[in-house]
């Protein structure tokens, strides 16, 4: 499994230097390493250089890093989901939270509200109307013996069609044909308005979120087995799938705030992971991040790069891969959820 970690790391590291420098605006490469030691090394640029440097450092290096942040918390959170819930057709938006943010983040687009948070306005509504949507789901789905992976699925499933709804009925009553079309365009994913200051933010809560899943692999393998086995194994079924749903919706609704709502990347990126390295959450959890950062990452290099000078929604293209790859998959014989 190391050579396969240290490969998709170098792998992950070419594409973030193609995502830097491949774009609409031809810049040389040359160039682009140029600015970028820059940038890292504080040194100075000419004059003539501040709008390549604006485009490189300003523009394509945040994005691209934030892409990479948010396919790893996806690929995470969908693995931790599809223990949790035992379905193999689970990812990280099945429990309602991608839903829920929609509507604080169109609320902001199109009805103007949180208008007094300025930049922020976006992020911190989906992020806090994702997290009311958890709090809706944990307290509609609980019952007095824990939170069961049928119930989670239903509530979830359910309140993600009337969060929907709402979001349609917001949509179709905007005014501004532009707003409804950068509506849209969240609701399907995208990192145009990445910015440096969203980063941390993220990489933190990915990067915490992957360090608890990681050290609670072994549980993860328990739980996958089902709750009776677990329980066997000295696993608390109903406290660690409580754990879970905090830690998944935490990750979840901070990247779809970022990024909105990005499709099949926590669904089939823990599917191929598991047919190259098994089913041991050690190592599923260990490839998972990397495999979805890059396929993030170009992801949205080709969505920049398609119709350029215009942008396509990043969750486009990771359907169009995702539903082939996913058919081919299902197809390959003898698999199974969470072996080979």
């Amino acid at each position: 499994m190391v050579p396969l970690v240290l490969g998709l790391g170098l792998f992950l590291l070419v594409s973030l230097l193609c995502g830097v420098g491949l774009g609409a605006a031809g810049i040389g490469w040359g160039d682009v390493f140029r600015l970028l030691g820059a940038g890292l090394t504080g040194g100075t640029i000419d004059a003539r250089d501040v709008s390549a440097y604006t485009i490189v450092w300003e523009i394509r290096l945040p994005r691209v890093v934030l892409g990479a942040v948010v396919g790893a918390g996806l690929a995470a959170v969908g693995v931790a989901v599809q223990a949790m819930v035992r379905n193999a057709l689970a990812d990280p938006f099945v429990l309602g939270i991608s839903s829920g943010a929609a509507v604080g983040a169109n609320a902001v687009i199109l009805l103007g509200a949180f208008a007094g948070l300025g930049v922020w306005a976006l992020s911190l509504s989906a992020f806090g109307s994702a997290l009311a949507a958890t709090a809706l789901v944990y307290a509609v789905a609980r019952s007095p013996h824990g939170l069961s992976p049928l119930r989670l699925i239903l509530t979830g499933t359910a309140l993600a069609y009337g969060f929907e709804a709402v979001t349609t009925v917001m949509v179709f009553g905007a005014a501004r044909g532009e707003a409804a079309r950068s509506a849209m365009m969240w609701l399907l994913g995208s990192l145009g308005g990445a910015t440096w200051a969203q980063v941390p933010i993220a990489g933190v809560t990915v990067a915490a979120g992957w360090a608890w899943l990681r050290r609670r692999a072994e549980a993860l393998n328990a739980l996958a087995m089902g709750d009776e086995t677990a329980a066997t194994l000295g696993v608390q079924p109903a406290r660690l799938r409580r754990e879970l749903f905090l830690v998944t919706a935490a990750v979840t609704g901070t990247v779809v705030a970022v990024s909105g709502a990005i499709g099949f990347v926590g669904l089939m990126v823990p599917h191929v992971v598991r047919m190259l390295v098994g089913a041991d959450h050690r190592r599923v959890l260990a490839v998972a991040p990397l495999a979805g950062a890059v396929l993030l990452v170009w992801a949205d290099l080709l969505s920049r790069l398609l119709l350029a000078p215009a942008e396509l929604p990043v969750g486009v293209i990771t359907a169009v891969v995702g539903v082939p790859a996913f058919l081919l998959l299902m197809r390959r014989g003898g698999y199974a959820f969470g072996g080979r």
